[in-house]
């Protein structure tokens, strides 16, 4: 996942692998939709949630309590009343490819809505960028972006070393902006997608 999803910087928590349990209950579309906006936006109320997903406040307070029995977002200290409790991710990366997972079909299963589900918003995400971007965004916004692919014909050892200095990268990114603030200051999401095509004729 975004913001955090696989990798980190020296001063961030260890990554973290979902276990079973944690994909179950982070495998349902709203969950996943919930989990990202916390990742994304930071911390959110049941209401401001349900003003951002369209769904009612009730059912994004369930599934909130539902995610954090599982400790994939946390109730923020110090903030909110008994009737509007304020809901954070926890810093640090997330793996969901988890080999506990894999070993079982409930468990292969959960992982694929999870990242399917994941996939598909970030998908949305990039194009509406795309599509809106030209005739809404400020100049400096769109000149500062980068949508772009290149092919290299590497060893499974080049890839790797790829891969890292990427993430190198992105969570040194991460860990020295995630909390600035100010007026010309907007969230960014960083993608990498970077893998090995099929063999040619395949």
């Amino acid at each position: 996942m975004d913001d955090g999803t696989s990798g980190r910087a020296s001063r961030e928590p260890a990554t973290r692998v979902l276990d079973a349990g944690a994909l179950r209950a982070l495998a349902h579309p709203l969950r996943v939709q919930i989990y990202d906006i916390l990742s994304q936006y930071g911390p959110q109320t049941s209401s401001s949630l349900a003003a951002l997903t369209g769904e009612s406040s009730g059912a994004t307070s369930y599934h909130l309590r539902a995610l954090a029995r599982q400790d994939l977002i946390r109730e923020v200290p110090g903030r909110g009343t008994a009737r509007e409790r304020w809901w954070e991710r926890p810093i640090g990366g997330v793996e969901l490819s988890a080999p506990e997972a894999a070993r079982t079909p409930a468990g292969r299963a959960a992982m694929q809505v999870v990242m399917t589900e994941t996939l598909n918003r970030r998908h949305q995400q990039l194009m509406a960028w795309v599509a809106t971007a030209m005739d809404t965004e400020p100049e400096e916004w769109r000149e500062g972006s980068i949508i772009s692919s290149g092919t290299a014909r590497l060893t499974a050892a080049q890839l790797a070393g790829l891969t890292r200095r990427i993430q190198t990268i992105i969570d040194e990114t991460v860990d020295t902006y995630r909390d600035q603030q100010g007026e010309d200051v907007r969230p960014v999401t960083i993608r990498s997608d970077v893998f090995p095509l099929p063999p040619e004729g395949a």
